[in-house]
């Protein structure tokens, strides 16, 4: 297990996570299904995330959706899923999420703002299964990302 620091892309915070190169598998013919404020504080997560993410449903439940966020991710990447995002628009792509025991997993993620009477009161996510093909190419495209930003944690 290696011990990183995280810092993030749009305020100064910063957390250690640890993490290690075991890969969880991605459930065949699920999805996995949560919801956030506009923060981006959880708050609805299916049993499929509980399950992959290896946290408990209450220490899910009114946490940070960042706590998913695994090192080997681009400041970038969440910059632009944010600002498309707060448009009001859909926003799609690969991601590798941390799992509560350094472990992680990769999906390919929809999000979605959810708008009542024309304001943005939060946020869905839906994950699915990602083509290994993808994931290839979205690790490479990442490392040099964060080659770019200079953030090799």
């Amino acid at each position: 297990m290696v011990e990183k620091t995280l810092h993030y892309f749009n305020d100064s915070t910063a957390r250690t996570v640890y993490v290690t190169d075991i890969e969880f598998p991605y459930p065949d013919g699920e999805l996995i299904v949560s919801r956030t404020d506009t923060n981006g504080i959880i708050t609805h997560a299916n049993q499929v995330f509980v399950d992959i993410s290896g946290w408990q449903r209450e220490e899910i439940i009114g946490a940070p959706h960042c706590i998913l966020r695994h090192p080997d991710m681009p400041k970038a990447a969440y910059a632009d899923l944010w600002a498309t995002i707060q448009r009001g628009e859909r926003w799609m792509g690969y991601v590798k999420n941390l799992r509560k025991d350094g472990g992680f997993y990769w999906v390919y993620a929809t999000v979605l703002p959810n708008i009542r009477q024309g304001k943005v009161i939060g946020y869905s996510s839906i994950r699915r299964k990602p083509c290994r093909n993808q994931v290839a190419e979205a690790e490479a495209l990442y490392a040099a990302m964060r080659a770019q930003e200079g953030s090799h944690v």
